[in-house]
């Protein structure tokens, strides 16, 4: 049941999107290898559901606001509110830590995820949370866990790497919106990138991640 309410939600977001829905097919289709493999991946994750799926789209956010993936967050605010997260949470994501609208649990599920995404992975610090996680959680589940933030973080970089934009799944909604960036390109002036989200304009960003990822 719980791949079966996944699929739907997909199914209710793509639906809803508005624009750009072509972006990454219109690249992989060149690599016809690689698509069939990202969508195996894909589907694999979304039929392993030993955890609850509220915590996974917890984890996946927070990955992809660290990353700023446009995409990623367009698609995760709709994900993430059909699959029952609050607009309070969405709102409060870049802030968990001090956040009352979640609980201990979610909290240490979103600071795994954080410290899968920051760079560099601190091990220690992986070490402790995978730990405190194993109290609440069967290995498969984390196992579980670490996949979906890991195949994220390669979603959201690919995206990024290849100019994949958000499609208006979350147009009018509350949404999550990404980090700011400070990027150093090797040919012209370090520029400040500006925080990027998923909303259109007019729309209620949830807010950045005030995390600053480590270098």
């Amino acid at each position: 049941m719980r791949a079966i309410h996944r699929l739907w939600g997909y199914v209710r977001a793509f639906s809803s999107s508005k624009r750009n829905r072509v972006d990454l097919y219109a690249w992989l289709i060149r690599r016809p290898l690689i698509l069939l493999a990202t969508a195996w991946y894909e589907m694999s994750l979304m039929f392993s559901n030993r955890l609850d799926p509220h915590y996974k789209e917890l984890a996946l956010l927070k990955s992809a606001g660290m990353v700023s993936c446009e995409f990623c967050l367009d698609i995760g605010s709709a994900l993430a509110r059909y699959g029952g997260i609050t607009e309070q949470q969405l709102r409060d994501l870049p802030v968990y830590a001090d956040s009352d609208a979640y609980t201990e649990l979610e909290k240490l599920v979103l600071s795994f995820a954080e410290a899968m995404t920051a760079t560099p992975a601190v091990g220690e610090e992986l070490t402790a949370i995978r730990d405190e996680l194993l109290t609440h959680f069967t290995k498969g589940q984390v196992a579980e866990l670490a996949a979906e933030v890991a195949w994220e973080n390669q979603r959201a970089r690919l995206n990024q790497a290849l100019g994949v934009r958000a499609t208006g799944m979350s147009d009018g909604q509350a949404c999550v919106a990404g980090a700011p960036r400070v990027v150093a390109l090797p040919t012209v002036p370090s520029r400040v990138a500006d925080p990027v989200g998923p909303c259109h304009p007019g729309d209620r960003p949830a807010g950045g991640d005030a995390h600053a990822e480590r270098r």
